[in-house]
This record gives structure tokens, C-alpha cells and sequence, in this order.
């Protein structure tokens, strides 16, 4: 459990993980301390409890104004059985990744945005406590949308935000979500594996790729099942900051890029 100091003050907790990341050194000597101040910074807006959810700050310009240049606000669309791995594989990309020339800064700041801020019920029972509604949420440069059962306010929203976002990302069937709202209609797109022939069949203005990671197609990418996600946001973030922060982010996570291995052709 992370000191209570660090849960209290997330924003600290980042910068301080932001500069052991960064620092020169021995960081295999750093390690314990720079998972402990991540921990302090993922846990405030992922694990409020429900009786503080009321007590969680308003969406308002102010957010957007206190980022840094080059820093981005990313989005994960959460409702019930949204799928663990989705969220926490690219949760955890972005979060381990510093922002270039600002020592001590996260290049990303995440927020889980749902119908409310009730407890989301993922897959496996897992809790999940939204920061924001899709009424109250501030704009997103990054939206990340995972498998999910769903709700009567995420089409509307992710349509919303694909006016303004730089970036609309699937993990997994979190395909089938953008593609309802119509955000992949012309383009090429990819699923989990299992799901190729009713993705193909429900959306026929969407070209499906078979047996790739990921489809970038500009402001608009998806992944294939489960762990592509994670290839997928190392991708997003050597899109902004370059090759060698993505080799970085991997290297931390002890994350080898690996070609996508062709689970659909299994006996």
C-alpha cells in the first residue's frame, strides 16, 4: 500500500515518478520507490471510493489549462464488463510514459469517464470508479475505448469526441463500439480474432484486417484482442514522443513487441 501522503497528492506522486524514469543512475536501485509513487498516482482516480464519488471535481476548463505543452489528456471509456486487460495493458503504456524536456512530468493524464460515478463492474468482478460522466467529462486529446457491455450515453459521446479527439483507440471489441458510431466507416479496422466474421458481417462499410497487431488509420486506431492493446498504445506513444520513448515505456514494463500470433487458425 503506497504512503498516504502519495494517494493524497497524485499529481506529486507523478512528477515523482516522472523523475525516476527520467533521472540518470542506478535506476534498478530506484525501482521499489518509482512503483510505489505510480501507485500513489493511479490509485486516486481509479479507486475512489463510492462514498467520495460526489466529492470528485467538476469538469471544468481549468483542467485543460493546468497541462503542459506537449502533455495530453486521455479518456477510458468504462461500463459494465468492461474488460480488465483493455483498460489496465494501455492504462499502463501511458502512465509509465514521461514527457520529453519537462523532468518530473507525465506525459499523460488519464481519467476512466462512465455513464456516472457509480462503480463500473468490469470483468470478474473487478470495481471500477469513473472520475467523470459522459455529461461533465473535460475534452480528451486521446479516447480509448476497450470491450464493454455499453451504455445509451457512449455512442453519443465517443461521436463527440471524435470531432475533437487527435486520437479514437479500440482495444479488442471496443472495435465493435467505434464502429457504431461510425467512426471506422471507410476505413480498416481489426478485432479480436473470435469476433472477425460478425464484426465483418454487422459493419460492411468497415474494411476488417485479419492477423495485424493493430490498424492505424490516423485519428482513428484499433487493436486486436487483449494484450494488442498494449502494442497499440506503445504505438500511440511513439506517434507523439518518438521511437525511443516507446522502446523506453516497453523496456520499464518488461514488454517485448511481438508480431501478432495467429491464435484464429488453432485447431
Amino acid at each position: 500500500m503506497p504512503p498516504a501522503n502519495l494517494v493524497q497528492d497524485a499529481p506529486r506522486a507523478v512528477g515523482y515518478a516522472g523523475r525516476m524514469l527520467t533521472a540518470a543512475g542506478d535506476f534498478a536501485m530506484q525501482r521499489p520507490r518509482f512503483l510505489t509513487a505510480l501507485a500513489g498516482a493511479a490509485l486516486t482516480p481509479l479507486f475512489l471510493s463510492p462514498n467520495n464519488a460526489a466529492a470528485a471535481p467538476a469538469a471544468t476548463d481549468d483542467v485543460r489549462a493546468k497541462l503542459l505543452p506537449g502533455q495530453r489528456l486521455i479518456a477510458f471509456a468504462v461500463t459494465d464488463s468492461a474488460n480488465v486487460i483493455d483498460l489496465a495493458g494501455a492504462w499502463e503504456v501511458f502512465q509509465d510514459t514521461p514527457l520529453p524536456g519537462h523532468a518530473g512530468a507525465s506525459a499523460f493524464v488519464l481519467y476512466l469517464v462512465g455513464p456516472s460515478m457509480t462503480a463500473v463492474e468490469a470483468t470478474a468482478g473487478m470495481q471500477l470508479m469513473p472520475r467523470y460522466t459522459f455529461e461533465n467529462a473535460p475534452r480528451p486529446d486521446v479516447v480509448a475505448v476497450g470491450a464493454q457491455g455499453g451504455s445509451p450515453g457512449l455512442i453519443p459521446w465517443l461521436q463527440k469526441q471524435a470531432k475533437t479527439a487527435e486520437v479514437m483507440m479500440s482495444v479488442c471489441t471496443g472495435a465493435f463500439k467505434l464502429a457504431q458510431a461510425g467512426l471506422f466507416d471507410g476505413k480498416s479496422a481489426t478485432t479480436h480474432h473470435d469476433f472477425y466474421d460478425e464484426f465483418e458481417k454487422r459493419f460492411p462499410k468497415v474494411k476488417l484486417v485479419r492477423g495485424e497487431r493493430f490498424v492505424d488509420e490516423g485519428r482513428v486506431v484499433s487493436a486486436g484482442g487483449l494484450t494488442s492493446g498494449i502494442h497499440l498504445a506503445l504505438h500511440v506513444v511513439e506517434r507523439f514522443h518518438g521511437r525511443q520513448v516507446a522502446d523506453n515505456v516497453a523496456a520499464y514494463m518488461e514488454f517485448v513487441r511481438t508480431a501478432r500470433p495467429a491464435a484464429e487458425k488453432r485447431a
